[in-house]
């Protein structure tokens, strides 16, 4: 049994439902019993939002969800349509119909359950089963949306209710590289990854799956596989547990980055007890995210305080900081940067093998890259650069950790 999920590229016009048909046709005709789910057509939903707009500047979320769930109906029916042409038994469904339960949080969802009696019998019947994504019901009946990347979520929720051997994401890339390729054209393409390293590389920039559909796949045990809808054959990159053999493989699984990110330093805080929550309260309650932190104790007894947060809300935090908390807990200044990126190296054999660290710093140190701040995990390690250093960072550290190199 396997789920395959199409993203909007992939059904974004007639020719490319078409070649989904082929596809789905294929493997149905192997003996696999299919659920199809899809995404909306590409930029379907962006119209969709903006259409919302010149009725409501900032749309009511129910009637939002609404709108913007039509997406889906259109594509799950056109390819139904397309799959009985091609001869084949098909059935489309919304989320609603299928009973995928959600909480009534509108835009941003989180599916509770799933009723998959009807999937199954339809699939007991020879039908190739087309389910809308990205959407569901709440138990008051209105329809909700799970938010961006919500479709990937669905197709991995489908994936654990069916026990499936195997849910299968088709996007615009033929599987998950050792770096982007855009920046180090040696970069490889993985034929496995665990779910942890994927989680590490999601949550740090490489957006080839969404971190909420990893995250549900890790804790449902759900293999996924990361293939290419523009590709005939190919296969992709698998995720999946940690299995011994691949312990003795690669330590390093990839070299992940991110341009957003801005660094902020409150300087001369006072050390003492509840000082960081006095800093990063006001900032967390203006729902601004926080992800590195280090703090330095100086000889007089006071301390400096660094973070990043998302260069979008920089100024949002800037503005908190120097009007809010630096005259009320006594710090010298505060000052910014967001002209910062974030580097880390990823990789289960981390636990197994040391000297990653200095190895890294080395390979750094060699460009005359400084490095700002540094964090570490059990299978990563993540430094802050000037963004002008960026793709030199990423290109040395691909090479000095032998990824230009087919695994043996």
């Amino acid at each position: 049994m396997i789920v395959q999920k199409y993203g909007g590229t992939s059904v974004g016009s007639p020719e490319r439902i078409k070649n989904v048909v082929r596809r789905v046709a294929k493997y149905k005709a192997l003996g696999h019993q299919i659920v199809v789910v899809v995404s909306a057509m590409s930029g379907e939903t962006n119209r969709l939002i903006a259409l919302a707009k010149e009725i409501q500047a900032q749309p009511d979320p129910r009637e939002l969800d609404m709108v913007i769930s039509t997406g889906e109906q259109v594509t799950v029916g056109l390819l139904s349509m397309g799959l009985i042409q091609e001869g084949l038994k098909a059935k489309s469904y919304t989320g609603a119909q299928v009973k995928i339960t959600t909480d009534s949080a509108f835009t941003k969802a989180r599916i509770l359950s799933i009723d998959e009696h009807n999937i199954r019998t339809d699939l007991a019947n020879g039908y190739v089963v087309v389910v809308a994504g990205f959407q569901g019901i709440d138990k008051e009946g209105n329809i909700t949306t799970l938010g961006r990347g919500g479709s990937d979520t669905t197709g991995v929720a489908i994936a654990a209710a069916l026990h499936a051997d195997e849910c299968q994401i088709y996007t615009d890339v033929d599987g998950v590289y050792t770096t982007d390729p855009r920046v180090v054209p040696e970069a490889r393409r993985l034929k496995s990854i665990t779910f942890e390293e994927m989680l590490e590389m999601a949550s740090l920039g490489s957006k080839v799956l969404q971190i909420r559909a990893v995250e549900f796949a890790g804790k449902y045990k759900v293999k996924l596989r990361v293939l290419s809808s523009f590709e005939e054959e190919g296969d992709g990159t698998l995720i999946t547990f940690e299995e011994d053999d691949k312990m003795e493989q690669a330590i390093i699984s990839g070299i992940a980055f991110n341009r957003d990110e801005a660094k902020i330093t409150v300087r001369g805080v006072p050390d003492k007890p509840g000082i960081a929550y006095q800093i990063l309260g006001p900032v967390s309650e203006a729902n601004v995210d926080v992800d590195m932190i280090i703090q330095n104790v100086g000889v007089d007894g006071s301390t400096d305080f660094s973070f990043t947060v998302h260069r979008n809300e920089f100024d949002k935090a800037m503005d908190i900081l120097k009007n809010k908390v630096q005259s009320h807990i006594g710090a010298r200044d505060v000052v910014g940067d967001n002209k910062t990126a974030k580097v880390s190296v990823v990789g289960v054999g981390m636990r197994s093998h040391v000297g990653i660290a200095s190895k890294m710093f080395r390979t750094l140190a060699e460009e005359g890259i400084n490095i700002q701040m540094i964090s570490t995990s059990e299978i990563k390690i993540s430094v802050v650069i000037d963004e002008k250093y960026l793709e030199l960072a990423v290109r040395v550290l691909h090479k000095a950790f032998d990824l230009d190199q087919e695994a043996a």
